[in-house]
């Protein structure tokens, strides 16, 4: 079982906002699982908000009034004949907390108060930050319309909140009796972990190895069609995390599964599609850049046991290796840098 404590280390290195002692700020010891990390994460994000003052942006609206500002509409006022009444039709611009990101913040809370998988006493406090949003409208929340946000410098603070959001609107599930909501288990959800532990990788290499350049890449295929067409149907290839310096390439798979290794526990084999994917990678490194020295690392998280296989495949050294999150963080810590420096040894 990985800690919530790391759990939360996890979502602040993936999302880009890892303080040292940060974690302390939200109690996440105090955190007993997932659902209430999440909420007091959320809720926490949402006082600071409201002290420093909720961001506003211009909407557009159309009204009638006595006392015209904005653009006239003409044609509405000849068509109503509001001018009998004394009023006109202006097009205005309203400066508006209502705008998405507070919208989907406040549909977020919303949605944890009425989740009976959060404390009472958390449910009441996200209660309580919904009544501080009165002129934001909660609305129908979909994953498109969370993508549709967009931050600028002056709002950034917005973009971990957003995440938190996005977490939680993939989480939560109506309850039985369809008046609530029920949490469901994230850490059982490969597909979604998997995509934040290659997240939490690439910013955790990123903050803390000096001299790497670290990104997922995208590498084009050695491959010359016959016909020019036949290139639009090769897939994308790109790597979870490639890490570079001026002569090493390092590329690394992650992946997360809750059995690492295939054929049961009585004849225990590595997952041939990850092997045959990471070598894929590997070849068309080693043939665009024959000069650099060039290592694969296939990487699982694990809360039970421990794994540290070296080969040379393909004439490439490639570790396969597990790093256990259920470990304190200073451990982890030092796990995932020991894992760059074994592989540092081997190209």
């Amino acid at each position: 079982m990985i800690p919530i404590r790391n759990i939360y280390y996890l979502l602040l290195y993936a999302w880009g906002q890892f303080k040292s002692g940060g974690i302390n700020e939200v109690g996440a010891d105090q955190s007993p699982d997932v659902p209430n990390l999440l909420a007091k994460v959320l809720n926490e994000g949402t006082h600071r908000l409201l002290r420093r003052g909720l961001d506003r942006g211009y909407i557009a609206v159309t009204e009638e009034t006595r006392s015209p500002r904005g653009r006239l509409r003409l044609d509405v006022m000849m068509k109503q004949q509001t001018l009998l009444r004394g009023t006109a039709v202006c097009d205005v611009d309203d400066l508006t907390p209502d705008i998405l990101h507070n919208q989907i913040l406040k549909t977020t809370l919303v949605g944890l108060a009425n989740c009976s998988d959060v404390e009472a006493k958390l449910r009441h406090e996200l209660q309580l930050s919904v009544q501080r949003m009165p002129g934001v409208s909660p609305l129908r929340l979909s994953a498109a319309l969370v993508h549709r946000v967009q931050l600028s410098r002056n709002t950034s603070q917005y973009s971990f909140l957003m995440r938190v959001c996005e977490l939680v609107y993939h989480a939560l599930l109506p309850d039985e009796q369809g008046i609530g909501t029920k949490f469901n288990n994230i850490l059982e959800d490969e597909t979604r972990m998997e995509a934040l532990f290659e997240e939490f990788l690439r910013n955790f290499y990123r903050s803390e190895l000096p001299g790497y350049s670290v990104k997922a890449e995208i590498m084009p295929w050695l491959a010359a069609p016959l016909n020019e067409a036949d290139l639009s149907f090769l897939p994308i290839m790109k790597t979870d995390v490639t890490l570079r310096s001026a002569d090493r390439a390092l590329v690394a798979d992650a992946k997360y599964y809750k059995e690492v290794l295939a054929g049961g526990r009585f004849d225990p084999k590595l997952r041939s599609a990850h092997l045959y994917q990471l070598s894929t990678y590997l070849t068309h490194v080693r043939v665009r850049e024959p000069r650099r020295r060039v290592s694969g690392l296939l990487i699982y998280p694990a809360a039970s046991h421990s794994l540290r296989l070296s080969y040379r495949l393909i004439d490439t050294p490639v570790t396969v290796a597990t790093v256990n999150l259920a470990a304190e963080w200073p451990q982890i810590h030092a796990e995932l840098i020991e894992l760059i420096r074994y592989q540092e040894t081997l190209a």
